[in-house]
């Protein structure tokens, strides 16, 4: 320790929490910490003088200088006595004079402080004029706030007597008052005794506006509580009158166990008051009212709710990611965000916003995942089916003074289950409709918006409820169909249509179980070989899903139940070969991919919502005056893009040994076979221009390659989307190379393992590339770049946007 400075003092020092200490003032306190004792002993050997200064904030322990006011008060200890509790000790101090903490000189074991002893200024009360008028201003305060504080002792008063200066009577009523202890410091902290006593009167000013407003609310709650017990008696004398005039259960008495209920469940303020109105009006209807029942309806609907009842989830990732493979094969993308979406409310119970959208064609499981998830947690689970409803009342309910009024499908629902945190399955969200009744994609904006639904209010029920709870899942066929503003409170999860290999898996490790069992066919009465599966997905079904594929292996288990009920045998074996006999002629048949080279005549690639599918370009030339013919049932879109691969071709003529008048001299006919079929999209532009070239220069195009792409004014291949379809599609033809745009090289990342192994990807970035490998061009037509052959590209977690699809060809 440094020496101190001079007229500066060395003491012992004790923080104290929620304590202030006046001079003149005798104080008692119990210290337990190491540090005050340790302190108090020192000062019982160093004069029994003891500097005491009040810590900032009561709940944590001084570390610096920083955690104490600046002003302390100087006190000699009158009494140190332990006490029975071991190591605490009760410490009775008097306060001689104020100091100011110069500096915390030592930490441990105990407090030592350098201070700077004070001097207050003080007056007699009798000095002046102005202090007479100050001093009994104080001291009517103070009778107005003993009047109001009758937990004050009388004592204090009869002190004030003998006090004869300002600073005295000051310091002697802010120690003897129950004041907050910052208020006290404050009073402390002023050395000059007028400003310090006007500091007390700001003090009891504010003191005795708290106390007046305190007996009010004491009154106020006084009454209450009176009328309460008033309309107790009341209801009770009309419960007896009732039962004399021999009524039965009276509507007052039927209001009054409504009323019963509703306490019970503890609801918020304005929502009790508006259910406890609606039994005082049953109170006073005669029980055969009409009215009386609509009342009743409206209190057992919301009574019905359950308010503050969960199910309690269960989070374990290993579980449900068992439940997840057994109920569906593949849809990896879609069980890893399930997966992932568990681990989150593991982590964070209290998440809020996850509303999912699983978004795909018919039948590839959207509704059949929602019953996993809730499987997975435990959760009461309910569906909503959505397809069709055009009237915003069936989501947000009638409202009650209609005739036959209800609530709304989403709290039916949540009544439904029983619970406030079920899983609710929004079906088919995309064919919602609107009319002059209302838009019901609007109503459930606030019920799936997360920062709103928690105050959800129907029309019928008129009282909040609390939906942020309720895990939604909603499921669509088409995004594009969905609100944009409904859209944005929604992650969507694609889930593709199934490849040939998932379907043969999900129907030998599912349906066809499922089927015999549902037409009590044993395993030792049918078997179904591999072929024959397979010839059921490739030439008896064509869909993105495996409903028809159900309903196919259905359709062979009747024909074998006839059989194995007629006892014609005991055991039936079903080959590919047998399927033509149960089943009938074959409906699709393999698409055909020509071995010869043709001009003219190029394989593109098409998505469709059943898959991907090969789509023939065909192009005639002929001579006449540069007509443009585009047939094939097209879309604006695919229009536009066969007319800018001319422009392209026409700028570029020269390169392709094409004539530069063509478009003067020549009509061509573009066709895409099957015109039955709706197609459009930008993704056959490479396909087009390949076709436009091989027909203009009288080259033939290579009959095993296929490509996708879309091709812009300058030749550039910009990207597609839907390339895991169409690559399988292109599989199940035979082709092993198709030409991509180089930006879709990320994509092969979601391409099939058996294609990848089988086909041959060539990224490219300028269709006078495809031009180059494809068409079969004269030497002297041989100017433009080789394209760079890829096979085998690592594999980039990206997956392939929709919002490119391209092709759309709708059976």
């Amino acid at each position: 320790m440094r020496p101190a400075a001079k007229d500066n003092l060395v003491l012992p020092t004790v923080a104290l929490r929620g304590l202030v200490v006046f001079p003149g003032m005798t104080l008692h306190f119990d210290i337990g910490r190491k540090q005050s004792v340790s302190a108090v002993k020192s000062a019982m050997l160093n004069h029994q003088n003891l500097f005491l200064i009040t810590q900032i904030d009561m709940a944590e322990e001084v570390k610096e200088r920083e955690a104490l006011f600046d002003m302390g008060v100087v006190c000699e200890i009158k009494q140190l006595v332990r006490l029975p509790a071991g190591s605490c000790y009760r410490v009775v101090v008097e306060g001689k004079f104020r100091a100011r903490l110069e500096e915390l000189q030592q930490m441990r074991p105990h407090f030592i402080s350098e201070i700077k002893p004070l001097t207050a200024n003080d007056v007699p009360v009798t000095s002046s004029l102005d202090t007479e008028a100050i001093v009994r201003y104080t001291k009517m305060l103070f009778e107005e706030y003993a009047d109001l504080n009758q937990k004050l002792s009388a004592d204090i008063a009869l002190g004030i007597d003998e006090q004869y200066y300002v600073g005295g009577l000051t310091d002697y009523l802010a120690g003897n008052l129950p004041l907050e202890f910052i208020d006290k410091q404050f009073i402390l902290d002023e050395l000059h005794a007028t400003k310090r006593i006007e500091r007390l009167c700001a003090v009891l000013r504010r003191e005795i506006e708290m106390l007046d407003a305190m007996e009010t609310i004491d009154d106020r709650v006084q009454k209450q509580m009176d009328e309460n017990q008033r309309e107790y008696y009341l209801r009770e004398q009309m419960r007896a009158i009732s039962e004399e005039l021999g009524d039965g259960e009276s509507a007052a008495g039927e209001a009054e166990k409504y009323r019963a209920r509703i306490l019970d469940l503890h609801l918020d303020a304005e929502s009790e008051e508006k259910l406890l109105q609606e039994c005082s009006r049953l109170a006073h209807m005669q029980p055969t009212s009409p009215e009386s029942a609509v009342s009743r309806s409206y209190l057992d609907a919301v009574l019905a709710l359950p308010w503050g009842k969960e199910s309690t989830d269960v989070l374990n990732l290993d579980a449900a990611q068992k439940v997840l493979d057994k109920d569906h094969f593949g849809l990896q993308k879609v069980k890893e965000r399930i997966i992932e979406l568990l681990a989150v409310r593991k982590l964070s119970p209290d998440i809020k916003g996850q509303i999912i959208c699983l978004a795909g064609p018919p039948g590839v499981g959207k509704t059949s995942v929602a019953k996993s998830l809730a499987s997975a947690m435990h959760r009461k689970y309910t569906r909503i089916s959505l397809g069709g409803v055009h009237d915003e009342a069936e989501i947000r309910g009638h409202r009650k003074t209609y005739i036959g009024s209800m609530p709304g499908s989403i709290i039916t629902a949540v009544t439904r289950t029983g619970v406030c945190n079920p899983l609710i399955l929004l079906d088919e969200i995309d064919k919602l409709a609107s009319d002059y009744k209302g838009d019901p994609s609007s109503a459930l904006l606030e019920a799936l918006d997360p920062e709103q639904n928690n105050t959800f209010r129907d029309h019928y029920i008129e009282i909040p409820f609390d939906l942020s709870k309720v895990l939604f899942v909603t499921t669509a066929n088409d995004v594009s169909q969905i609100p944009a503003p409904l859209l944005d409170r929604m992650e969507v999860i694609e889930l593709y249509s199934y490849t040939a290999e998932e379907k043969f898996q999900i129907a030998k490790k599912h349906l066809i179980k499922k089927q015999m069992q549902a037409h009590g066919i044993k395993s030792s009465q049918l078997h179904i070989t591999d072929g024959a599966v397979r010839a059921m997905i490739d030439s008896y079904t064509r869909e993105a899903g495996v409903r028809k594929l159900e309903r196919t292996i259905a359709k062979v288990l009747r024909k074998a139940a006839v059989r194995i009920a007629n006892g014609e045998t005991e055991k039936i074996t079903v080959r590919a070969t047998d399927l033509e006999t149960l089943l009938g002629p074959r409906k699709y048949k393999p698409t055909a991919v020509s071995k010869a080279n043709e001009i003219g005549v190029v394989n593109g690639l098409a998505w469709t919502s059943v898959g991907g599918e090969l789509l023939k370009v065909e192009v005639a030339v002929m001579d006449g005056t540069g007509k443009l013919e585009l047939t094939g049932s097209l879309g604006d879109v695919m229009k536009e893009s066969a007319k800018a691969a001319c422009s392209y071709i026409r700028a570029n003529a020269a390169l392709w040994n094409v004539e530069t008048d063509f478009y003067k001299t020549k009509d061509i006919h573009i066709h895409f076979p099957e015109g039955a079929v709706p197609k459009d999209g930008p993704s056959a532009g490479v396909t087009v221009t390949t076709a436009l070239v091989s027909a203009l220069s009288g080259c033939p195009v290579r009959a095993d390659i296929a490509m996708t792409g879309e091709v812009s004014l300058l030749g550039h291949v910009l990207p597609i989307g839907g390339l895991r379809e169409k690559s399988m599609a292109a599989y199940k033809a035979g082709i092993r190379k198709i030409f991509i745009p180089e930006d879709n090289v990320s994509d092969l990342a979601e391409i099939d393992a058996v294609v990848a192994d089988t086909v041959e990807f060539v990224p490219v970035s300028e269709v006078s590339q495809i031009i180059a490998a494809a068409v079969l061009l004269t030497k002297n037509a041989e100017k433009a770049g080789k394209a760079k052959s890829v096979k085998n590209i690592p594999v980039v977690q990206k997956q392939p946007s929709l919002h490119n699809t391209e092709v759309c060809r709708r059976n």
